[in-house]
């Protein structure tokens, strides 16, 4: 295993924890704000581990705001009593980046507790066919491999691509914006292929189902290895 790698995994295993704690400490309410909800995990990863940098954007996301991909900025709205409810936090933990989504729903209804759980299985599904192709999958591939994905589980797929490159931070600025950084369809170079600089290149796998009628989208996202 790379120093690299090894640096990826020890950030993803800290954000987990934040996530951990986010469970433990019943933070996820009816009526508090989506915006109030992130400012709170903003600050418990500061208590946690005196962190204030995130590579990206932290997102909650509520209700209809579920079905929306991370480029969007909807307005902000309020948990209700039987919602789902999305994090996509990226925490940078000395100059690593993690990246990692998870969905929670308040409530019984049961075709959002479905969708929470089949993200967290597909994701294991994506990550076995990812590992036994990678030698062979484009990011195109990988890309129409989960949209079928979705498919299969009675949903549809809710973003233009399922993924990127992890790195050192800041990882976007040095490799750019172009396709071949994102497992998207208009991908057609080897997702095992080095980067511009001859390196190794690490990969988050995102799995975003929404069923458009009832206004809800599941979300789960880590590193791929």
């Amino acid at each position: 295993m790379t120093s690299v790698l090894q640096n990826l995994i020890a950030a993803e295993k800290k954000a987990t924890l934040l996530f951990n704690q986010l469970e433990l400490r019943n933070l996820v309410l009816a009526g508090k704000t989506e915006k109030e909800l992130n400012n709170e995990v903003f600050q418990l990863a500061f208590e946690l581990f005196g962190i204030k940098k995130f590579w990206h954007k932290r997102i909650v996301r509520a209700g209809k705001n579920t079905l929306l991909p991370y480029r969007e900025n909807p307005p902000n709205l309020t948990i209700q009593e039987d919602d789902i409810v999305f994090f996509d936090f990226g925490p940078v933990f000395e100059e690593w980046e993690a990246d990692i989504g998870r969905t929670y729903v308040l409530g019984n209804n049961q075709k959002k507790i479905q969708l929470q759980q089949d993200v967290a299985t597909a994701w294991q599904e994506g990550k076995h066919f990812f590992m036994t192709h990678k030698n062979e999958l484009t990011g195109a591939d990988f890309y129409a491999y989960t949209q079928k994905l979705a498919a299969k589980y009675g949903w549809d797929y809710g973003n233009e691509h399922c993924g990127h490159l992890i790195g050192d931070f800041p990882h976007e600025k040095l490799l750019g914006e172009t396709h071949i950084n994102y497992i998207h369809p208009n991908n057609h170079q080897l997702m095992c292929e080095k980067d511009k600089f001859g390196k190794e290149r690490f990969w988050i796998y995102e799995i975003h189902f929404v069923n458009t009628a009832l206004e809800i989208g599941g979300f789960y996202e880590q590193l791929l290895f």
